[in-house]
């Protein structure tokens, strides 16, 4: 079990002005950033984070969304911290998550759900590395 996990604060989330407010709380349940950045993917750089997806028929629309306006691409540390991300987050259709979780709060559906959040210490390890390189990282 990994101490990191990787988070992506997406477009929907950063065009209503929502980034502050997930950071905090993501600070406030004991996450350290360990990197961060702000900035905007390419439709080839969305299709390749998201390649695992490439077969399902949503991956166009996954695409298309993700690159359409600025991302916060962050690194976090805390113990099991790839388990207590997705609780913190919550389901992936925000009808479906729980009070208080970042869904719940700040996604419109299930494909505009706010935030990305690592499944398993072997992708955070992965999608931790498409952003950040080891001098960017604290």
């Amino acid at each position: 079990m990994s101490n990191r996990t990787f988070t992506m604060i997406k477009p929907d989330a950063t065009k209503k002005g929502d980034t502050g407010a997930i950071l905090d709380q993501i600070i406030k349940a004991g996450f350290a950033v360990k990197a961060m950045k702000w900035t905007k993917l390419t439709q080839e750089q969305a299709g390749l984070f998201y390649d695992i997806h490439r077969e399902r028929p949503f991956f166009g629309e996954l695409v298309d969304f993700m690159s359409s306006g600025p991302i916060v691409a962050a690194i976090l540390e805390k113990d099991n911290a790839v388990e207590d991300f997705r609780t913190l987050i919550g389901a992936t259709n925000p009808a479906q998550a729980a009070e208080g979780t970042i869904r719940k709060r700040f996604a419109a559906s299930i494909g505009e759900n706010a935030v990305h959040g690592s499944d398993s210490d072997e992708n955070a390890a992965i999608e931790g590395n498409f952003f950040f390189s080891a001098l960017e990282r604290f």
